[in-house]
């Protein structure tokens, strides 16, 4: 009976702690899929960069200057990779003051740690994905100002463009901040941030700089097609990781957004052939990958909201709106934008962030558009776009005054004529 008794409470109290513990809420935990499929398009997205957007831009300016050109590239990736540690992550992911900025509370990374999760994957790995955007948007800047920036003056610029537009920016829209928190407009995954952030900036730059020595006098052609070849498809199947991987997760959603993506890319390839042939009847390959380019930029606010046929729009009407800009308002209005980041990647990105707002269907994203009877949406990323320009425009001219006290911005006209390679690098790409 004493047994017995003792038996009876001893069940008693293991199913007592046992329905304590199990009443209790468990610690979050990271979802493996998930980690892995954010791992590998983090890995994708810095193949944007090093050495996809480097080799693409590399390939279309003149030889004397490819070292120069991949070598911007090169110092976005090692800056914003340690200014992202340090304060970047903590300002835009960490609290909110008046919608604008984060606060300080991660600094260095604080109270990030192996166990920490966001969402379903670890913290840490959020950081990573959340930092190759940041490096790739201050790198696609630098096309603009190829052949003619002084590197100090880029180094010294990039560190402050990155403090006073793309993080306030990157919190504004996806760290809680007004213009996604508050004023509700869809940037999956940076048709605002990162897109038209480095196309608005392109074109200060290239106006605040002026034209290259000699720029419509000489013919300044492509000097090797294939590396800018190679660069843009290292961009394309990059782009997958890009867009693919904002939804966070491993899902439906992400195999929307990665066909999405692809089709876009491909509509807007097929546009810009066709202008080609109408214009010259030639179909140049630069045009292609131009085009192809112009789409992956378009898509990408929308990626996670738009159906194929949506793709397809935006696709085909963007190669439209940037052969526009690259081949006639550029000539007329006289500004140098070397290799077209405004044409491309302004365009592109104001023109996907303006169209998610028509064309977000919501079965995909659970988001409506005006095609889908929520014509306020196309009004909320009027808008945006419309606050994304003043941040930018505000945000660029003080980090280029603040540089300009610094160092010269621009290299000397001898030093440009001879190539930058040499000049500011003691090196050449090739033995001529």
């Amino acid at each position: 009976m004493k047994q017995l008794k003792i038996f009876t409470f001893a069940t008693f109290l293991i199913v007592a702690v046992g329905a304590i513990a199990f009443g209790q809420e468990s610690a979050p935990s990271a979802n493996s899929g998930d980690t892995a499929w954010l791992l590998t398009s983090a890995t994708l997205v810095l193949l944007m960069t090093i050495p996809g957007l480097a080799l693409f831009y590399g390939g279309m300016i003149r030889g004397k200057n490819v070292i120069s050109t991949i070598y911007y590239s090169v110092a976005a990736a090692f800056t914003v990779s340690i200014t992202w540690v340090i304060y970047q992550y903590s300002l835009i992911f960490s609290g909110d003051i008046g919608g604008i900025i984060g606060n300080l509370d991660k600094l260095f990374l604080r109270g990030v740690t192996i166990d920490s999760v966001s969402g379903t994957i670890p913290e840490y790995v959020f950081v990573v994905f959340q930092m190759v955007f940041g490096i790739i948007t201050v790198a696609l800047i630098s096309g603009s100002i190829v052949e003619r920036m002084n590197f100090g003056a880029w180094i010294i610029f990039i560190l402050l463009w990155s403090l006073l537009v793309y993080t306030p920016l990157a919190h504004m829209v996806w760290g809680g901040g007004y213009i996604g928190g508050t004023l509700g407009a869809l940037d999956f995954a940076g048709g605002l941030v990162v897109h038209t952030s480095s196309g608005i900036t392109a074109l200060i730059l290239a106006i605040v700089l002026g034209e290259r020595v000699r720029y419509g006098k000489d013919n300044i052609l492509p000097h090797n097609i294939v590396y800018t070849f190679i660069g843009a498809a290292l961009l394309w199947v990059g782009w997958f990781g890009f867009n693919a991987g904002s939804g966070l997760a491993s899902d439906g959603l992400a195999g929307n957004a990665w066909l999405v993506t692809n089709t876009a890319a491909a509509a807007a390839g097929i546009s810009w052939m066709l202008i080609d042939y109408i214009v010259s009847r030639k179909v140049s390959l630069i045009g292609a990958v131009t085009g192809v380019v112009a789409g992956l930029v378009a898509i990408t606010p929308a990626s996670g909201f738009v159906n194929i046929g949506g793709a397809i729009f935006i696709g085909f009407t963007v190669s439209i709106l940037s052969y526009i800009f690259v081949s006639r308002v550029k000539k007329a209005l006289k500004y140098d934008d070397s290799l077209d980041v405004f044409g491309v990647h302004g365009v592109g990105g104001m023109w996907g962030a303006l169209m998610t707002g028509v064309f977000a269907d919501p079965s995909v994203g659970g988001k409506a558009g005006l095609l889908y009877g929520n014509p306020n949406q196309l009004l909320v990323q009027a808008i945006s776009i419309l606050i994304t320009i003043l941040l930018v425009v505000v945000g660029t001219l003080i980090s280029l005054f603040i540089t300009s006290l610094i160092t010269k911005l621009r290299v000397e006209p001898q030093e440009e004529v001879y190539g930058l390679d040499f000049s500011l690098h003691g090196e050449k790409a090739y033995e001529k």
